[in-house]
């Protein structure tokens, strides 16, 4: 990876990191695209993550195939998701303060937090 180093993806709660080869090259592209930092507030979460505990069944961040990125900037939060869609990224979700960005199996989606 170009724009990340892979420990900025390490679960917070068990520093465990099985984080997908190919969505990480699509990040990055992403971010290359972007022309601007990315700062990584969640990558991969293990299935013993509180978050993914409380889950039905554990979500694309368990799967190595999700992150969210910090963004505060409307402009900037746009771009990530123009180009995020132009890559192929097929789940996006929208909130104040990150963007949600994954490729998972399913038909394509975005939401808003």
């Amino acid at each position: 990876m170009k724009y990340f180093d892979i420990n900025e993806f390490d679960c917070s709660y068990t520093g465990k990191n099985e984080m997908n080869p190919e969505f990480l090259e699509r990040l990055d592209e992403l971010r290359r695209v972007c022309s601007f930092p990315f700062i990584i507030t969640s990558g991969y979460r293990d299935e013993t993550h509180p978050i993914e505990e409380k889950k039905k069944k554990p979500g694309t961040h368990s799967r190595g195939i999700a992150a969210d990125i910090a963004i505060f900037d409307g402009n900037k939060r746009r771009i990530i998701v123009q180009e995020a869609i132009n890559l192929g990224f097929n789940g996006i979700g929208i909130a104040k303060s990150f963007v949600h960005v994954d490729i998972r199996d399913a038909f394509p989606v975005i939401w808003t937090y």
